[in-house]
């Protein structure tokens, strides 16, 4: 038995069934078109794309998709998130139902808004 975890995103979603790894590339290919220039990375052993910082994480489950959009993009999407069951950070997407990309979409867009903004304020120093 291997204990190696992923080093990509392609080895992360090449160890999940063929359902649920079409699912996983959706989303994945979601955040690429919606932050084109996010460098992919594992981080946690989950897939995760930074920008400035990170900037969205997802991962597959026996019966969900988690998406993470830490700390804020959760916040920003309440109300259309309330109809999925949700952790402190995570949202789950269960896999019997199709993956709500535009959502996802929208909501990598709000990160890396945020990212970005977040790299042209002034940082200043207290003390």
């Amino acid at each position: 038995m291997t204990t190696d975890k992923p080093n990509t995103i392609d080895e992360y979603i090449a160890g999940f069934p063929a359902d649920v790894q079409e699912k996983l590339q959706q989303v994945r290919e979601t955040i690429k078109k919606a932050a084109p220039d996010a460098t992919e990375t594992v981080k946690y052993a989950m897939p995760t794309f930074t920008l400035n910082g990170n900037l969205v994480y997802f991962a597959g489950f026996k019966n969900h998709i988690g998406f993470y959009a830490t700390p804020k993009g959760n916040e920003a999407f309440q109300q259309e998130l309330s109809a999925y069951k949700q952790g402190k950070g995570s949202i789950q997407f269960p896999l019997d139902q199709p993956m709500p990309l535009d959502l996802i979409a929208r909501m990598v867009t709000y990160r890396v808004e945020e990212n970005l903004g977040k790299a042209t304020k002034p940082k200043t120093k207290k003390g």
